[in-house]
């Protein structure tokens, strides 16, 4: 009786113990943060010589760490370019103005990386700053199923609490709101923002944890208008501006660093970070202000945030896979923000865009430990001015080629008329890139100024330092 009794409850379970053998693996989650004006001399584990990060080190610790990762060298055209795939020519997207002229509909419509991989099942959301890309729709327009966005850029505090933090007394103008899938809320007296999107954040995470999830983290920090945070400590009064300056940037720094520590340790609090794939990056160089102080062994890197030198578009990079980056890997292969689509797709299983060109490449295989990559040259481009990049030289659009050899740190011209054969074999290669490229056949910046900023900026500052005057 026993052994009937046993094969007929191995009969009833064999069915479910083979569901369960060939029950298909969780897809991976994607949490993809964007640090806002974060250079590459800013981490520690870069080598800063003036900040401490160790929450975003240790993800460099356990993962991989890319030494040469390029970007457009300004907020809209680096993040146009990260969401869609496509260089700026043929997107439009040269300038911070041009950002809104990105197609969203009919034949020539844009994709980014959320529609990409809804087609995949995945959840998506987008948490933090959104503003270059705002005239040209919102984020739910663009594939986002949910959204906290916030207008301009470096909110922090409501005008209200600002007053009496800035140095020179003044208060900031920008707006006292910020929206919650369409909804418009006040930021009110105290609220700290970089903590309200980390709430939101969090609170997404623990609603949509049964789900493959992508999230979009585009952080505050640390865009100027440099602030206190929560953390900073009293100053007394009279302190010379530059030094609260410089007190308070660190400050920044810091706290934002505590904040993706909260997150991770969010992370394993809801079960989520074994199968989430972290990826951290900065949006463009250091901004001019700091960028004397962003040193490593004693040297600032050529150029900043808005400049085609290597401190404009040199970010840092680091990705987090558990159980498939190996830990402490530092990888030297050149690289470019149009790769993150074409990355993700792959993780998440999802098929590219059709009818265009794609220009990333995929980086899953040196996120397991490849030495090789399917690129040989970055690209880089901002206004009309471009350049492609190999890990020991550069050519730009007026044909004027780099020894970066002591690159990050200088960039040396070699002479037009120089025999020396690397030289020349370098030129060759890179030459030919561009030519199979063809910038200067797209789209150009037809209105600008030529710095890819917004036309009106210098008018904005007037109005602003009227507004502070009471005029």
């Amino acid at each position: 009786m026993q052994t009937l009794l046993a094969a007929a409850l191995l009969a009833f379970l064999l069915p479910w113990v083979g569901q369960a053998a060939t029950a298909p693996a969780a897809k991976t989650n994607i949490i993809y943060i964007l640090a806002d004006d974060l250079g590459f001399a800013e981490l520690g584990v870069n080598g800063a010589d003036h900040f401490k990060t160790p929450n975003i080190d240790s993800l460099a610790q356990g993962g991989i760490r890319f030494t040469h990762f390029y970007t457009a060298p300004l907020c809209g055209p680096s993040r146009s370019l990260i969401l869609t795939g496509r260089y700026a020519f043929r997107t439009g997207a040269v300038s911070q103005d041009a950002c809104k002229n990105l197609v969203r509909s009919g034949d020539q419509a844009e994709q980014m990386i959320p529609t990409v991989l809804k087609k995949a099942g995945y959840v998506t959301a987008l948490i933090g700053k959104w503003g270059q890309l705002s005239p040209s729709g919102s984020p739910s327009e663009w594939g986002f199923d949910h959204d906290f966005r916030f207008k301009a850029s470096g909110i922090y505090w409501n005008s209200k609490t600002v007053k009496g933090m800035n140095a020179d007394g003044s208060v900031r103008g920008d707006p006292d709101t910020y929206t919650v899938n369409g909804k418009t809320l006040p930021l009110q007296d105290g609220e700290y923002m970089p903590d309200l999107m980390h709430q939101n954040a969090v609170a997404w995470l623990e609603a949509n944890k049964a789900k493959p999830f992508f999230l979009y983290y585009s952080m505050s920090h640390v865009h100027g208008e440099i602030l206190p945070t929560p953390d900073s400590a009293p100053v007394p009064a009279g302190t010379d501006p530059e030094v609260l300056l410089a007190r308070h940037y660190n400050d920044n720094i810091i706290y934002m660093d505590k904040l993706i520590g909260k997150l991770l340790a969010e992370l394993v609090r809801l079960k989520l970070r074994e199968n989430t794939l972290i990826v951290f990056m900065g949006d463009n160089g250091t901004a001019k202000h700091h960028a004397p102080v962003a040193t490593i062994g004693g040297r600032r890197l050529d150029g900043e945030k808005g400049t085609m030198q290597e401190g404009g578009g040199l970010v840092p990079f680091i990705a987090n896979w558990p159980g498939v980056t190996p830990a402490g890997k530092v990888n030297s292969n050149v690289a470019d923000a149009s790769d993150l689509l074409t990355t993700f797709a792959e993780v998440a299983g999802a098929p590219l865009p059709t009818g265009r060109v794609i220009d990333g490449r995929s980086l899953v295989s040196q996120f397991k430990g490849e030495t090789k990559s399917p690129r040989t040259w970055a690209y880089c481009q901002l206004s009309n001015n471009y350049f492609v990049r190999e890990e020991g030289w550069k050519l730009d659009q007026s044909g004027a080629l780099y020894d970066m050899k002591d690159a990050p740190f200088t960039e040396k011209l070699v002479p037009a008329d120089s025999k020396d054969e690397a030289a020349l074999a370098a030129r060759k290669r890179l030459a030919a890139a561009l030519a199979e490229l063809n910038p200067a056949g797209g789209i150009k910046d037809a209105v600008g100024d030529g710095s890819g900023r917004s036309a009106n900026k210098e008018d904005k500052k007037v109005k602003k330092a009227k507004k502070a005057k009471g005029e």
